[in-house]
Order: structure tokens, then C-alpha cells, then sequence
């Protein structure tokens, strides 16, 4: 599972012109899936997610959690993050699990990161979606649980 980390000011995703998600101040997770990746690797990702201290304190250091800055998450399923340009122009998604393995698994991340506490806002699995965001700092972390 691979999950690109944006902390964002606001965010929100739209699709067919309807607003689905959005969040003033949090993290816009973009979430790719693999054909191996299992619940195991949702929970690792969601508590990882959770526990991050990308917020700076009083002295400007990196020390807060979203948790404790009040923050929300906009999910978005993004199998193109498993894209492979190694060879010829155009990308292979071959590496990208099919969407029957990876929205349940999606699903499931979502459920592990609102068990931990956390505020999730979605955009809608498959759909052709824009994701509009005002990155803060800017900060932007790749997770992978293998």
C-alpha cells in the first residue's frame, strides 16, 4: 500500500460538479493499492497516518499530531500511484490491484483512520474526481507499508 501524504490548509474533492469531501485543515491522503496488500497494511498505514507529527509547536518545530491541531483527512483512492514508466511513453498500472481487491480495502483504511479518532472526508473510489487542495508548508511524505 502506498499513500501520498499532503498536509493541506483546505481541501476538498468534487465529482460530476458535486462536492464529495472536504476538509479545512488535516492531511489529503492519496491511497494506492497493490495486488498483495491486505487489512494488515491498512492499519499499519492508519495508525502510522494518526501518529505523525507533521504540526509545528510553539517553537516551530514539527511536534503535533493531527489529532491534537483539531485536523480532518480527505481520502482519495489513486491507483496510478502504482504507474510504471520504466519502458515506452505510456504508464503500466499493472502493479495496481483491481478495483474489486482495492476498494475494500480502501474502505477499510478509511474505517481504521476514523477508529483511530480521526475525521475522514472521501472522495468516491473509481470516479473520474478533481481534487483541489492548498498544500501547507509545503509538506508532503510518501507512506509504503512493505
Amino acid at each position: 500500500m502506498r499513500v501520498i501524504l499532503q498536509r493541506s490548509g483546505k481541501a476538498s474533492v468534487t465529482v460530476e460538479g458535486e462536492v464529495t469531501g472536504s476538509i479545512e485543515k488535516g492531511y489529503v491522503l492519496l491511497v494506492g493499492i497493490t495486488h498483495d496488500d491486505t487489512e494488515q497494511d491498512a492499519d499499519y498505514i492508519a495508525k502510522k497516518v494518526s501518529g505523525l507529527r507533521l504540526w509545528e509547536d510553539e517553537e516551530g518545530k514539527m511536534n503535533h499530531s493531527i489529532e491534537e491541531v483539531d485536523g480532518a483527512i480527505l481520502s482519495v483512492s489513486q491507483f496510478t500511484l502504482y504507474g510504471d514508466v520504466k519502458k515506452g511513453r505510456r504508464p503500466s498500472f499493472i502493479e495496481a490491484a483491481r478495483p474489486d481487491k482495492a476498494e475494500p480495502i480502501w474502505n477499510y483504511f478509511n474505517n481504521a483512520l476514523r477508529s483511530q479518532g480521526l475525521v475522514v472526508e472521501t472522495g468516491i473510489f473509481g470516479a473520474m474526481m478533481e481534487v483541489d487542495l492548498m498544500n501547507d508548508g509545503p509538506v508532503t511524505i510518501i507512506i509504503e507499508s512493505k
